[in-house]
């Protein structure tokens, strides 16, 4: 089972916790702080990562994301858990319910604004840091079956563009200038998915799919399952777990890949596998 809190995470709990909507399939949105207005000709030193934390833990309680990232120093302070809706994306009345559109919504922000002074050296670029933690935030996140996807392509500008039907329908990685109802253009790039998330997981066999089969390579397949639109797992549904959901949802898949009959079956077959591109867990 995925664990809800980042081990790799300051815990700075604030309570108030509120459910998701498994209605829809996982996603994480990326965020920059961008709490400083900074130019190529007048850039400004970073804030430092406890002003922050202490600005999310106060003041900023309503505007809190799950994690708060430090990618010059790989520092993260957890806010809610991941079965939480957090609340960094605005949320109209009637809408999408922005925060918790997603069996997870998990929200990063970045300790980041462009053109902030680190140690003497200007970054115009969150992708231009670091990254330290990097790594460890993607792993985590695609625990919770978040796909290696940005299904309105990665943030390479500072532009809003939204599609309700898309943030809706399809799970992966969004950037706050995705979201519906929010017209905040962050956070302008965002780091590669790691080298090893790249590399798909080699067909286990078909005796590798039986009733309480715990792996993580079944929630890397979930993930790619949900991003396949194919989720037809139940509520509670474990992710890294071999159930009836999986079979479900497995079928679904090979119909799209145009199998049927005892071929559709809800049980892989390598070439149903090879074609879904399921990615070698971190």
């Amino acid at each position: 089972m995925a664990d809800i809190w980042m081990p790799q995470a300051m815990r700075a709990d604030l309570g108030d916790h509120a459910p998701c909507d498994p209605g829809f399939p996982p996603k994480a949105v990326a965020h920059i702080t961008a709490d400083r207005e900074a130019t190529a000709a007048a850039p400004q030193d970073l804030l430092p990562f406890d002003s922050l934390q202490n600005f999310f833990t106060h003041a900023g309680k309503d505007k809190a994301p799950h994690l708060l990232w430090n990618p010059f120093t790989g520092q993260f302070a957890q806010f809610f858990p991941a079965t939480s809706r957090s609340k960094a994306l605005r949320d109209l009345t009637g809408g999408t319910r922005t925060n918790r559109a997603g069996k997870v919504v998990i929200q990063i922000e970045a300790l980041f604004f462009p053109h902030c002074r680190v140690n003497g050296q200007v970054f115009t670029a969150l992708a231009e840091t670091p990254c330290k933690g990097w790594a460890e935030l993607h792993a985590w996140v695609r625990s919770w079956g978040v796909p290696d996807t940005w299904p309105m392509g990665p943030p390479t500008d500072f532009t809003v563009h939204h599609s309700a039907s898309i943030w809706q329908s399809r799970g992966g990685w969004y950037a706050h200038a995705h979201v519906p109802e929010n017209d905040h253009v962050d956070p302008g790039s965002w780091p590669l998915f790691t080298r090893q998330a790249a590399a798909t997981e080699p067909f286990p066999g078909p005796d590798f799919f039986h009733t309480g089969q715990r792996s993580p390579v079944i929630a890397a397949m979930h993930g790619r399952l949900i991003a396949e639109g194919c989720d037809r797992y139940p509520p509670g549904d474990r992710i890294d777990v071999w159930e009836s959901g999986d079979v479900m949802s497995y079928a679904a898949w090979q119909e799209k890949a145009g199998l049927s009959g005892a071929d559709a079956d809800g049980i892989p077959g390598e070439t149903s596998w090879d074609r879904l591109r399921v990615p070698h867990p971190v």
